[in-house]
């Protein structure tokens, strides 16, 4: 599962960054592409994938039932194209070939690569996600300094909680700094999910203040 879902990244991805080639001819193959050498395949690749991408551009920051409604109407095609052409591609290239062998891959996961159209909370890459735990994982270091596995689980719960309200829109300190105070306070423990990042976020300021 974990290959599957580093091969949906690298393919999806990569388009943005230019290096699509990577994924299809190996790590060789980038700077061929770069230099403006003969890599049709991967070129033509490339320019299909940036088409999806493009139509995320227009849907971002829409409800999940548009951003599948527009998935379903206009990347959905591109998605069908792209795998025929791939499977056409085969037909062009040894069967021993390195460029083969990772289009097989992709086809062979393609319920995994293509299941974004169905789904509008799905992203087309994880950029998202590697971003917000890029902190996490340059602190790693300072973590192995937690003194025993609960305070490691401890800061893996205070971890969570900032990079959700990061995600939510949050600023930590002022949502770490009210939770806490209403907890000291005997806030309900049949009420803790009003606490929860997003929930928090929902209720107005005059409102948590009352509280």
């Amino acid at each position: 599962m974990r290959r599957v879902c580093r091969l949906q990244n690298d393919c999806q991805r990569s388009a943005r960054r230019g290096d699509y080639a990577r994924l299809l001819l190996g790590p060789s193959a980038a700077p061929v592409i770069a230099q403006g050498g003969p890599a049709p395949i991967a070129s033509e690749a490339l320019e299909r994938i940036a088409a999806l991408y493009a139509i995320e551009k227009t849907i971002r920051g829409r409800s999940t039932g548009d951003r599948r409604a527009m998935r379903q109407e206009k990347s959905k095609p591109l998605v069908l194209a792209l795998k025929a052409w791939l499977e056409q591609q085969l037909t062009h290239v040894s069967g021993k070939a390195t460029i083969a062998e990772d289009i097989r891959y992709a086809l062979n996961h393609w319920d995994g690569l293509t299941r974004f159209l169905d789904d509008g909370r799905i992203e087309l890459d994880t950029n998202i996600v590697e971003r917000s735990i890029r902190p996490i994982v340059l602190n790693r270091k300072n973590a192995l300094f937690a003194g025993h596995d609960h305070g490691a689980e401890n800061w893996a719960c205070i971890a969570s909680f900032i990079e959700t309200c990061k995600l939510n829109g949050i600023d930590p300190q002022a949502y770490l700094t009210d939770v806490l105070t209403k907890l000291v306070n005997l806030w309900p423990a049949s009420r803790l999910d009003e606490l929860m990042p997003w929930a928090w976020a929902a209720e107005p300021s005059a409102s948590r203040r009352a509280a």
